[in-house]
């Protein structure tokens, strides 16, 4: 196999053949900057372009019927007149942004914990944070998915669930009024992810299979787990 000279050669063996961009990566410093800055502007484009292509009045009523629910006119005006769209774009731009950040680096420091024992284990901190970056990759199917969504509508009342196309709640058409609406937002590329975490874990750690994808898998298992009994309940 051929070997692994630069990061852009790894993002697309990180599809392919998972192992070997891991094990590069265990002995590499700073590629994980790369992929942090592609998959970032791909997240954002997307909702760049829906807040370029909605009817703005209309989204405006249907975050309110969501967030409201049955509440008097006035109520409902008020909500409304609050926002504009350059402040609901930027604001949900930014959100992105840092919830992105943030989440990673929650997932790097338990997965650091994990490993904190384990003998062949080298990397800190920033190692794993930096590996979440490559795991997360698969999340640029939904990035490309939602800009053919957008480009393709036919109208301009587009469903914010449009830019998760690869969602239970896109997938299926559920309505805010739906109970699994929400739950439903998980990404079927989020599995991708569980997988090459997994993958990443075994070349870094000494785990086992078994192990690994116990690790990779427990937060979104344990998270959508328990929301799943609360909607049910």
């Amino acid at each position: 196999m051929q070997e692994i000279s630069n990061p852009f050669q790894a993002i697309s063996e990180t599809f392919f053949r998972p192992n070997g961009v891991f094990r590069k990566l265990a002995t590499t410093d700073n590629w994980s900057w790369v992929p942090f800055f592609i998959l970032m502007s791909m997240s954002l484009v997307p909702v760049y372009l829906y807040f370029q292509t909605i009817d703005f009045d209309w989204y405006r009523n249907f975050i309110a019927d969501m967030q409201l629910g049955d509440v008097s006119p006035a109520e409902k005006e008020a909500f409304t007149e609050r926002m504009t769209q350059g402040f609901v774009m930027w604001s949900t731009i930014v959100s992105v942004f840092l919830g992105v950040i943030i989440l990673n680096a929650i997932y790097a420091g338990y997965l650091t914990f994990m490993a904190r024992n384990d003998e062949k284990s080298v990397q800190g901190f920033t190692d794993w944070y930096g590996m979440t970056w490559w795991t997360a990759l698969p999340s640029l199917l939904t990035s490309f998915a939602a800009l053919l969504v957008l480009v393709m509508a036919s109208t301009h009342e587009i469903d914010p669930a449009s830019l998760s196309p690869l969602t239970f709640t896109w997938i299926f058409g559920l309505t805010p009024d739906s109970a699994f609406y929400n739950i439903g937002q998980f990404r079927f590329d989020m599995l991708w992810s569980i997988y090459l975490t997994a993958v990443a874990i075994g070349q870094w750690t000494s785990f086992s299979n078994k192990k690994a994808w116990m690790v990779a898998a427990a937060p979104v298992t344990i998270i959508y787990g328990i929301w799943l009994v609360f909607v049910l309940l």
